[in-house]
């Protein structure tokens, strides 16, 4: 079949992106799904800072790549052996770590650290090695993290696919599979925050906002919101956030003053080593900081290492919040319907496919929490 899909062609290019085009949209014909893998019709995927960061050169991928990773859709075709999970009309949530369910980190519950997916995300394939993408070229573009939403239609495996519920849109069904893993997640499993806990989110998009919610939903007694941008935080102080701080080096002083000397558990979501080294400086002795953030390979991270021992600091990684996607997104679906994590606030607009590169733009300005191309 013949697709329209957003195709990165070019790493590192300046902005505006609306004029550099980083992205062309371009018709690729696509294979039929093979064994274990399904054929979705996509609904909506949503604009994340992961794909930014491959745009902007962070994140060195395989080009061309067909971008997008937060999508949700309808099946339309299985391939051998995908209708034991499967049925065609199912909608589902796609995630971006296909995990194998076989490897050494899957049997131990941490599916996020597949070893299997990892190395196909790395490849820009799917799980079995195979690129389903055929160019006008006779050359096969990538897939972005198993998924590749940007399109109008893509194969991914079943191992990527969640199903849910038909009445939950796509465009909120989407932030489930990156935006509400990676940050309710983090605070849920990686930070483990109870009842009574003093918390600080420093960067304030999809994912840091998901953790906020995930936060209130757990009971902390106060919660630091912290941004440089003053939108982001007045929209925390509504979804929860007891504290709003503008980000810079005065954050750290602020916030061990509204948290009496250090927040127990501290989550950042930037992607810089300089605002994860400001997390952790207002992390309370004893306390954890854990970071979801995917800051540039090159960067280096230095802290005062006799802290971790004198202090019994805790620096915790989070890749896709530590979740197990088939646990997790019916869970945090469930807590969506139930008022405690109000996702459609995610939410800034639509923008269509022919007009991503704007749609960038706004995100890389933090004009925007998520953006979703509908289809």
């Amino acid at each position: 079949m013949t697709v329209r899909a957003a195709v990165l062609t070019e790493l590192g290019l300046p902005g505006p992106y609306a004029d550099s085009r980083p992205i062309r949209v371009q018709e690729l014909a696509l294979d039929p799904p093979g064994p274990g893998e399904m054929l979705v019709k996509v609904g909506a995927t949503g604009l994340c800072h992961s794909d930014l960061s491959v745009v902007n050169g962070s994140r060195p991928r395989p080009l061309p790549m067909v971008l997008g990773h937060e999508a949700a859709g309808e099946v339309v075709e299985l391939g051998q052996g995908a209708e034991a999970e499967f049925a065609v009309g199912d909608h589902v949530v796609m995630s971006f770590v296909p995990a194998c369910g076989s490897c050494r980190k899957c049997v131990s519950g941490r599916q996020a650290l597949c070893e299997p997916g990892a190395a196909a995300n790395r490849a820009g394939t799917l799980l079995t090695g195979q690129r389903r993408w055929l160019a006008a070229d006779g050359s096969r573009p990538h897939h972005h993290l198993g998924v590749s939403g940007f399109a109008e239609y893509a194969v991914v495996s079943t191992t990527s696919a969640t199903r849910v519920d038909a009445d939950l849109p796509h465009e909120i069904a989407a932030l489930f599979g990156c935006a509400v893993l990676t940050g309710a997640g983090a605070a849920f499993y990686s930070a483990a925050v109870v009842p009574g806990d003093r918390v600080a989110v420093f960067g304030l998009g999809g994912v840091g906002l998901a953790a906020l919610m995930a936060v209130k939903a757990a009971g902390a007694s106060t919660i630091v919101a912290v941004d440089v941008v003053a939108h982001k935080r007045e929209l925390a102080l509504r979804l929860g956030a007891t504290h709003e701080v503008a980000g810079g080096p005065d954050a750290v002083e602020a916030v061990r003053d509204l948290t009496g000397g250090g927040a127990d558990k501290v989550i950042d979501t930037t992607g810089s080593e300089v605002v994860l080294a400001q997390a952790y400086a207002a992390t309370a002795t004893g306390g954890t900081t854990v970071t979801v953030g995917l800051p540039h390979p090159d960067r280096q991270l230095v802290l005062p290492a006799l802290s971790l021992v004198a202090e019994e600091r805790t620096l915790k990684g989070s890749y896709l919040g530590s979740c197990v996607p088939r646990r997790d997104i019916p869970r945090f679906i469930s807590l969506y319907r139930s008022g405690q994590l109000p996702v459609q606030e995610l939410l800034s607009g639509t923008v269509s496919l022919d007009d991503i590169n704007t749609g960038f733009d706004r995100l890389a300005g933090g004009e925007a929490i998520r953006q979703v191309v509908r289809f």
